[in-house]
């Protein structure tokens, strides 16, 4: 090979990684647009100081254990079709009205909000975003624009006090000092205004032509919003409004048409695709009239009314340039699922590490069943996640990125917001001396693990910074160390 092939060879390599590591880029790095409203973009970063949240899916599916609504989405896809109940029915039409009548069986008496909030709070969670109504158009929450609610006498549990789960819910997490969310779907599956009796949903879409019938949706965006009106007006102070299915979204033209060229697997739920516009911008105003610091996470549409953005069951491999939130699940599914595997404490904390020293939130969701408890081993985690947190929690709560995330795999690095201090968490507890190389102290630089007493010997040296930790320390916590680096440079 002559040097004019080698060239062009690792000119063409070099390209390719440039391409991919962009692409990358691309992915991990969406697009946002900040919110106008100065006190919008201060509540935010009261809100990055929370870090940890409870996300709650809870509906009539449950009684099922199966996923939460899609069972009745008509699309060939594993988390639909697959999803659904075994032995229920031969065909789609029935399977949907059987899903349907799982109103008329919903009694969750052992439903116990206070409980959760207890056990939340201990586990240091700080907000709660709760399903006040899912794809499936099941209310949570007393509407009085439809009938398909916990609260309809045809649901046994309407006849129990507490049967409005929603303002219980947002109660008793309130009092324990939480920012309430609310989780609201923008699809109704069980809406005529949505999925029109006249035609049969063909899939998650609006399953009429808009342009065609646009009386009929001008009833789906009226009543969609009366319902996030009820949520605003009605149950106290709200602090987030997280509202789901980003398909129901003004897209323009130009965006249809790629669709429809579209023929790649990740595209071919979007069989109808048309704009399907609610006027968003129209609908955070009417709301902030009411609730004028209500953080608005319109999720996967950009926009100024994405005011966070919500990585789905997934870390981000670096920090990202904006507000966001992993929202993940603590077991396997979002919903109930009996006999479901839950991960392990020392994989929840890692991960609330990793998330929080990214610059993000964690938002772990967990599925109460159809009694309305909690699994035993959710319960456990949250011990377990708060055990840690009366540690450690200084170092997680009010904090911001340290000029890197990282240093390896198993050492993240966060700082407090007067950049005063740095936080070291340690993944393995060191067998020897632990040598750093990203953080540079001062002579006046003091080093203490948390949980332990005493400050800890560490100097300079070529390599880095050494520091003793000795293994009779290692005691102070589980499952992650954190070292509290006082006056270090950045």
């Amino acid at each position: 090979m002559n040097f004019s092939n080698r060239f062009f060879n690792l000119l063409f390599i070099l390209v390719t990684l440039l391409v991919f590591s962009f692409k990358k880029l691309q992915a991990q790095h969406q697009e946002y647009y900040p919110d106008p409203d100065t006190a919008i973009q201060h509540r935010l970063e009261e809100w990055k100081d929370l870090k940890f949240g409870l996300l709650i899916h809870w509906g009539t599916y449950s009684q099922w254990g199966i996923v939460e609504s899609w069972s009745i989405c008509p699309e060939d896809l594993s988390w639909a079709t697959g999803g659904r109940k075994k032995g229920i029915a031969d065909n789609y039409t029935d399977y949907v009205k059987a899903y349907e009548n799982l109103k008329t069986t919903f009694n969750p008496v052992q439903f116990n909000p206070e409980k959760w909030a207890t056990a939340a709070k201990d586990a240091g969670m700080k907000y709660l975003v709760f399903t006040t109504k899912h794809h499936d158009g099941f209310c949570m929450f007393d509407s009085k624009y439809t009938d398909y609610k916990i609260t309809d006498p045809a649901c046994p549990f309407s006849k129990d006090p507490k049967s409005n789960v929603t303002r219980e819910i947002f109660s008793a997490f309130r009092k324990e000092k939480f920012w309430i969310g609310a989780y609201f779907s923008k699809p109704d599956w069980h809406s005529d205004y949505y999925w029109w009796k006249q035609f049969p949903p063909g899939d998650r879409n609006c399953n009429y032509s808009i342009l065609k019938h646009p009386e009929q949706w001008k009833k789906f965006t009226d009543f969609t919003y009366n319902q996030i009106n009820e949520l605003v007006s009605d149950y106290g102070k709200l602090d987030i409004l997280w509202l789901d299915g980003g398909w129901v979204r003004k897209t323009p033209d130009t965006e249809v048409k790629n669709y429809l060229a579209d023929t790649s697997e990740g595209s071919r739920w979007a069989r109808n695709p048309q704009n399907q516009d609610i006027n968003m911008l129209k609908l955070v105003k009417d709301v902030r009239k009411k609730q004028a610091q209500l953080i608005v996470v319109d999720r996967a549409v950009p926009g100024e009314q994405q005011n966070y953005l919500t990585p789905e069951q997934h870390i981000p491999d670096e920090g990202l340039p904006y507000p966001w939130e992993t929202c993940m699940t603590m077991a396997n599914s979002w919903s109930y699922v009996p006999g479901d595997t839950y991960k392990p404490t020392d994989e929840i904390i890692k991960k609330l590490v990793d998330i929080v020293s990214k610059g993000g939130n964690y938002l772990l969701n967990i599925g109460p069943g159809p009694n309305g408890e909690l699994d035993p081993v959710a319960y456990l985690r949250l011990k377990e996640i708060g055990n840690w947190i009366k540690i450690n929690g200084e170092a997680i709560y009010g904090t911001r990125m340290f000029s890197v995330f990282k240093e390896g795999d198993s050492i993240r690095f966060t700082r407090s917001k007067d950049n005063t201090t740095t936080y070291i968490f340690l993944f393995n507890f060191p067998k020897d001396k632990l040598v750093l190389k990203k953080i540079k102290p001062s002579k006046n630089t003091s080093i203490q693990l948390l949980g332990a007493s005493g400050q800890l010997l560490w100097q300079q040296k070529e390599g880095g910074v050494e520091i003793n930790i000795p293994p009779s320390l290692k005691g102070s916590s589980d499952y992650v160390w954190v070292l509290k680096v006082l006056r270090c440079e950045m």
